[in-house]
C-alpha cells in the first residue's frame, strides 16, 4: 500500500515538472496557432492579400515604412505633407496622391509613366527616395516569411514572385472605390443640395469658371496632360511629362487629377504648394498673380475667370459634396 502511494506521487510530481516547463510553451503554440489560423483563414482573396502588403513595412528597405505610411487611409489614401518622408528621412519630389477611384485610370502619377496599377504598385519600393528596397529583394523577404509563403500559396498557388505580389496590390486598390457622396446621393434623387453647393455646382459646369473642361465623367478628370502654370524652370522646376517625352509640349504639364474627396486630400497640386481649396480657387481666378512667369501655360488659363468671393465659395461648396460619407470627418 505505501509503495502504491509512493509510486503515484512520483508520477504526480513527474508531471507537475513536465506541464511546469513544456505548458507555457505549448500555450505560446495554442495562442499563436489560433491566431495565425484566424488570420490566415480570413485572407481568401488577392484584394484582402494585398490589403495586408499595403501595410507591410518588411516592404521598404529598413522596414520603417509601407506603401499606408504615405497613403494614409483616414486620410483618403493620400498624405497630409507636400511632400512624404521615405526611409532615412528622405523626402519625395512630388506630393503624394490618393489611390482612390484608380481602377479606371489610362495610366498612373502625375507624369503617366506606369501604364497599369500592377506596373505603378512595385515602383515606390524600388524608388530610392521612397521605400528603396530592390523588388528582388522585397519578393526573397516574402519568401522567407512562412506567413507570407503560405498566403501566396493558398490565393496564387504559388510562392511569392514580382508579379503575384504587383497582382495582391492591383486588386486590393480596385476595391477603392468611392460612390458614396452628397453629390452621388443628389445624382440619385436622394438628397438636395443646399442653395450655395447648386450654384457653385452650375458655377463648375459653366463656361465662366471653366472646372469641367478637365474635371468631368464619373472621377471627375479627363485624365489629360496639362500644365496650368506652376512651371517657369526656375523656383518651380519641374517639368512633367516633358521629362518623359522630351517634347517642348509637354514642359510643365501633369496628368489632371480626380477630384472626388478632393476636400480631404489636402495639400494640392503635384508640388504640394497650396494647403487649402481657398488657395487652389484664388489661384485658377488669377494665376499670374502668384506665378508671374510661367511658361508653356495652357490657353484656357491666360484669361482670368474673374471669379466673385461668393462664386468661389459656392464651387469649394459643391466640392466638398464629392467627399465619400466615410472620410466627411474630415472636412
Amino acid at each position: 500500500m505505501h509503495e502504491d502511494f509512493t509510486a503515484t506521487a512520483c508520477k504526480f510530481a513527474l508531471m507537475k515538472k513536465i506541464l511546469f516547463f513544456f505548458f507555457p510553451a505549448l500555450l505560446l503554440f495554442l495562442l499563436t496557432s489560433s491566431f495565425f489560423e484566424k488570420e490566415y483563414v480570413e485572407i481568401k482573396t488577392k484584394a484582402a492579400l494585398g490589403k495586408k502588403l499595403f501595410s507591410e513595412r518588411i516592404l521598404s528597405k529598413d522596414s520603417s515604412i509601407s506603401c499606408a505610411s504615405c497613403h494614409i487611409p483616414r486620410f483618403a489614401f493620400a498624405d497630409t505633407v507636400a511632400f512624404s518622408v521615405g526611409i532615412g528621412g528622405k523626402l519625395t519630389t512630388r506630393n503624394t496622391p490618393s489611390v482612390l477611384n484608380m481602377k479606371n485610370r489610362p495610366y498612373y502619377f502625375w507624369d503617366g509613366r506606369a501604364g497599369t496599377l500592377e506596373e505603378q504598385a512595385l515602383m515606390p519600393i524600388q524608388n530610392p527616395d521612397e521605400m528603396g528596397l530592390p523588388i528582388e529583394e522585397a519578393v526573397l523577404r516574402l519568401n522567407k516569411s512562412r506567413e507570407y509563403r503560405l498566403l501566396f500559396q493558398k490565393i496564387f498557388g504559388q510562392k511569392p514572385t514580382a508579379q503575384n505580389l504587383a497582382a495582391a496590390f492591383s486588386a486590393f486598390e480596385q476595391t477603392l472605390e468611392t460612390v458614396d457622396s452628397k453629390f452621388d446621393d443628389w445624382s440619385n434623387d436622394l438628397k438636395k443640395l443646399t442653395a450655395r453647393e447648386e450654384k457653385g455646382r452650375q458655377l463648375f459646369l459653366g463656361d465662366k469658371a471653366k472646372c469641367f473642361d478637365c474635371h468631368r465623367m464619373e472621377d471627375f478628370t479627363t485624365d489629360e496632360f496639362k500644365n496650368i502654370g506652376l512651371y517657369n524652370g526656375k523656383e518651380l522646376p519641374d517639368a512633367g511629362l516633358f521629362n518623359l517625352t522630351k517634347k517642348e509640349a509637354d514642359l510643365g504639364k501633369f496628368k489632371t487629377p480626380g477630384l472626388r474627396n478632393v476636400a480631404v486630400t489636402a495639400p494640392y497640386m503635384h508640388n504640394g504648394m497650396f494647403k487649402t481649396l481657398e488657395e487652389v480657387l484664388d489661384y485658377y481666378n488669377d494665376p499670374k498673380k502668384i506665378v508671374i512667369d510661367p511658361l508653356n501655360i495652357d490657353e484656357t488659363l491666360k484669361e482670368p475667370p474673374g471669379l466673385t468671393d461668393a462664386e468661389k465659395k459656392g464651387i469649394i461648396a459643391f466640392l466638398k459634396t464629392l467627399t465619400d460619407k466615410k472620410y466627411i470627418r474630415r472636412q
